[in-house]
């Protein structure tokens, strides 16, 4: 016989039957669906008390509740957790998938924004990183990159797309919609950093940085 999670039962204990079983639900589609959910399928949003509860069983399990455009929903690390993680020094990735996922993200996203063809704050792209660009611009052996790139695909930090008025490729998946506002600046400095590491915006990231560390 399964035993109730004690975090569960500490948080959802008392409501009732049905309250509880559309927060467990919320909680199971979040931490699972491969893609952000519409609110449509999310009812535990919709009062306030069932609302306040998932988000409280988000926090408690080291998680948090990410609104990707207001409509669709998933969830991500909580941004004390993340803090918690870097300071460990942890890192899931392996080097070479790192620097795959580095080159997808400059050129689909942090060069077309450059270009203020994408928002500032977007993180899906119309415009596909080729295999090419990946083999010329990486000092990554091609049978490595090829690898990495079926790691990064199929935990969905990458997705492959056909091409159309521009070329097939890899442009970011729906994993990286998990990030918070936080992280998704800090992840946006360290593209500054690695696309453009002599332009002034990357000047400024280390100021920035080096301020944080001295307040800290």
């Amino acid at each position: 016989m399964t035993r109730p999670n004690p975090i569960f039962e500490e948080v959802l204990g008392s409501l009732p039957d049905r309250q509880r079983e559309l927060v467990e639900a919320a909680y199971a589609v979040l931490e699972h669906s491969s893609e952000p959910v519409h609110r449509q399928y999310l009812p535990a949003l919709q009062d306030a008390t069932s609302h306040e509860r998932l988000e409280q069983l988000l926090r408690r399990t080291g998680r948090t509740l990410v609104a990707v455009d207001g409509l669709h929903f998933t969830s991500g690390f909580d941004d004390t957790v993340a803090a918690e993680l870097t300071t460990m020094n942890w890192q899931p990735l392996p080097l070479v998938d790192r620097a795959v996922l580095v080159l997808v993200l400059v050129y689909s996203i942090a060069i077309p924004r450059s270009e203020e063809q994408i928002g500032p704050d977007a993180w899906t792209s119309p415009y596909p990183t080729t295999a090419g660009d990946i083999f010329r611009n990486s000092k990554v052996p091609v049978a490595e990159a090829r690898a990495a790139l079926g790691r990064l695909t199929a935990s969905g930090l990458l997705r492959n797309v056909r091409g159309k008025e521009h070329e097939g490729g890899y442009v970011p998946g729906p994993q990286l919609l998990r990030l918070t506002p936080a992280a998704r600046e800090r992840l946006q400095d360290q593209l500054i950093l690695a696309a453009a590491p002599d332009h002034p915006l990357a000047a400024v990231v280390r100021e920035r940085r080096q301020s944080h560390q001295q307040g800290a």
